[in-house]
């Protein structure tokens, strides 16, 4: 099956600079304009950045999910590449949540970390998807590699939903999920702000890794060439 590079990396640079300009307005205003949370003072602000990670980890992974499942119906390789970029930058995104999270967690609860359910789903889920691409590194051959990490993406998926209800559903040190109900204007403005600064920023770098990784695919799948007379 040929792969064609088609994608522009106009596309991905421009929704990155869209993303860095939200998200530098959006911290700007949380740290500086937003007032001090009146139960855990400035601690709180890292939750600007901390919240908008979370939404965006869980949106890339389903991004990599859809991906996956519509590389196995249709078998067209573009999709391998969106899963590829996809599952690669919910990674990041997911360490970086384990981070900011450890950060806010030692002034707020005394611990850099705890086996809280929803601290616990989460490092299952980075950890999940981190095997998917050690995986896909080890697999030369590119159908086994994309059919094999699409399934295997398809059964780490699982746990997605279970991070999101796991302070639902159990008993959690965690917070419930805020909504705009719940969260006065203040605080909401820099939230929302940052949460589209991460969104564009994740488009643009998925646009050019996709980029990337089909254009890897090409050169794989590309025929060998014929062999020189001596």
């Amino acid at each position: 099956m040929a792969v064609s590079d088609r994608l522009n990396p106009g596309a991905g640079y421009a929704l990155m600079v869209v993303g860095a300009l939200l998200l530098a307005v959006g911290s700007y205003i949380g740290l500086f304009v937003a007032p001090s949370e009146s139960y855990m003072g400035d601690v709180y602000r890292i939750l600007y950045v901390h919240v908008p990670t979370a939404w965006n980890a869980l949106l890339a992974f389903t991004f990599a999910f859809g991906s996956a499942v519509a590389f196995l119906i249709r078998g067209d390789f573009k999709w391998d590449a969106r899963h590829e970029a996809g599952a690669e930058m919910g990674v990041v995104l997911a360490g970086l949540l384990c981070c900011q999270g450890s950060i806010w967690a030692k002034p707020t609860w005394g611990v850099w970390w705890d086996w809280d359910p929803r601290l616990t789903t989460t490092a299952v889920m980075f950890f999940a998807f981190v095997g998917i691409l050690a995986l896909r590194r080890f697999v030369e051959d590119p159908v086994k590699r994309a059919t094999w990490s699409a399934v295997a993406t398809i059964i780490a998926y699982v746990d997605v939903p279970i991070v999101y209800f796991s302070v639902r559903w159990w008993n959690s040190l965690h917070q419930m999920q805020s909504s705009p109900e719940t969260v006065s204007a203040p605080f909401l403005i820099p939230l929302r702000t940052n949460a589209f600064g991460i969104l564009f920023l994740m488009a643009g770098l998925i646009t050019l890794r996709t980029r990337l990784a089909r254009m890897r695919l090409a050169q794989e799948m590309a025929p060998p060439l014929p062999e020189v007379a001596s």
